[in-house]
This record gives C-alpha cells, structure tokens and sequence, in this order.
C-alpha cells in the first residue's frame, strides 16, 4: 500500500528546506525528499560553497554546509521528515498524486512542493574537480567579494549573457576580467556584448578552451588552447568562473508540467504555481534569473504558503 501524505517536497537546498520549516509550523508534517544523486544534491549547491558572506544573518559570514546543516535540523525540529533518496517518477495527472523513490516504495500526496534545484555546468577536467572551490566557482554573485578574488586578474569561461554579466560584475571587485570564449563572437544580446567589448577592465579572449585549471592548493591560472591554430598558452589568474549554463533537475517530471525550452518549470505570474493544481515549484528550478540562496528560501516560503492555502480551499 502507498504511504500517503498531505505535502511532500523534493529537494533539500535553500527552497526546499524553508518549504519544509513553513509546512511543518503549518501542522502539515511535510516529508521531504532530499535527493541522492538524480535529483539534486542533498543540501544543495550550497554544500560546494566555502565561505557564504551574503546570506542575512551571519556577519561574519558562515560556511555553505553548515548553513544548510542548520537549516535541516530546524526543519526537523519543527516536525518536517526527510528521506536521503530520490524520487524517480511522479503521476501527476490524478489525485493523489504518485511518487516512486529510488528504493521503489510508492508515495501518495495530495500537493507536492518541486525544489530539486539546478545544476551548473562544469568542465569535465580533473583539474577542475581538484580546484574546485580553491578558486574556481559557477557563481561570480555568491563568491566573486570574497577576499582571494579582490584586486586579482579573474576570468569567466563563456560567451553567453551569463557569462557577460558575471564578468562584469566581477569588475567591482577584480583589478581585471578575462573573458574566455571558444567562439570568434559572443552569443549574448546585442546590449550584453557591447557592455563587454566596451567596459575598460574585461578583454576577451576569442578562440580560445580551457585544458587545465594550473595549481596544487588554490589556483593560480589556467592553460588555454586556440581553437583555431591549436597553439596552447597560460593565463595568470587567481579566481575562475564557469558560465556555461545550468540544467534544472526535472527528468523526473517526465514533461508533466510546463516548462520553459531550457526545462525551467513555469510558475504563473506573482506565484509558485504551476500548470498542474496542487503542484508548486520553488528555487534554482524555476529561477534561471537570480539563482541566489536568499531569493530560493523566500520562493520555498512561498511555495509553502500557497500549498497550505491550497490545501485548505481544497479540503484536504
């Protein structure tokens, strides 16, 4: 027989976490699945974070898995349960809703909270595993102010409107940016490619790939091959971001709700619905915009809100 419940929530970052400490003051005894692997890191992209300096509260700033280590145990103190698994498919076109884990025990619930996240895309280089968070990161807003990066040659890998924006971000606090691309032209807008070819501290760097991030405990450059001429140089820099995109954790929805072409779920206008009643989405997987801890916890206090609201106008 399938356990059933009356909220579940899927995913444990930011989003999914607050969801589950709003649900659970609510009375709703919510169980969140955390994720294994599939469906989004347990914790988040906050477990790869070192120092966290912009979430309020911590003056000091505070380590990205001990804030998200804080944040699970007062869900759980507040009654939320939760479950290290994946959930691998989902039935949303009937009430109650169905959910399958990764261990095959089957789930019925009359709403469900979707906050499994995005993930970045990284280069598939060793190096870049070593060094990740030793001056390599996928987000210049959440760690481009900290100390090792300040008055430092930066770089930021790609050619889109993320990467331009990244990099000239970057510029408030780096003494100057390279921007990488494996292109001879950027793929950003018009307006973004003009703020980079125009601002003083970035140049591009056209043609070029990364081959290895440089450095044994932090990074200290990296090695760069022309896609052209194949020629290989090195390029000092002591902080390195990745602005290749994002793919929202959703292949388990199997296309049951509407999404954007990159696979954002769409919420409606002011709200953490979706195309399905019932369903509400939170966090990194319906932000492809702000992509920021503080803005995905004020998403999944959303989500909870209008879940229990729902709940109620629903008679559940």
């Amino acid at each position: 027989m399938p356990q059933k419940e009356k909220v579940i929530i899927l995913g444990s970052g930011p989003a999914g976490l607050t969801a589950a400490i709003y649900t659970a003051r609510a009375n709703l005894t919510p169980l969140v699945f955390e994720g294994f692997q599939s469906g989004g890191m347990p914790g988040g992209q906050l477990m790869t974070t070192g120092v966290v300096e912009n979430f309020p509260g911590f003056s000091k700033g505070i380590d990205g898995q001990a804030l998200m280590a804080e944040m699970r145990q007062q869900a759980i103190n507040l009654g939320a349960r939760l479950i290290m698994e994946d959930i691998t498919s989902v039935l949303i076109d009937k009430r109650p809703f169905t959910l399958v884990s990764m261990s095959n025990q089957e789930f019925e619930t009359d709403s469900l909270i979707v906050a499994t996240g995005a993930t970045a895309r990284r280069l598939p280089l060793d190096s870049e595993k070593k060094l990740w968070t030793k001056g390599i990161s996928a987000c210049a807003v959440c760690d481009g102010a900290l100390p090792i990066f300040r008055d430092k040659e930066l770089a930021v890998i790609g050619g889109g409107d993320a990467a331009v924006e990244e990099a000239t971000h970057l510029t408030q606090f780096g003494s100057k940016v390279y921007l990488i691309h494996r292109r001879d032209q950027l793929r950003a807008s018009h307006i973004m490619q003009q703020r980079a070819l125009e601002h003083p501290k970035i140049e591009i760097l056209w043609n070029k790939v990364v081959e290895e991030f440089l450095g044994n405990e932090m990074l200290t450059g990296l090695r760069l091959k022309d896609t052209k001429s194949g020629e290989e140089s090195e390029l000092k820099v002591a902080g390195a971001f990745e602005a290749i995109g994002h793919t929202p954790n959703t292949s388990f929805l199997s296309g049951q709700l509407d999404t954007t072409d990159t696979g954002y779920i769409i919420t409606h206008a002011d709200s953490t619905e979706t195309s399905v009643e019932g369903v509400f989405a939170a966090g990194d997987v319906q932000d492809s915009k702000y992509r920021q801890a503080i803005s995905a916890a004020g998403s999944g206090c959303m989500a909870a809100i209008e879940c229990e609201r729902w709940l109620i106008t629903a008679g559940k």
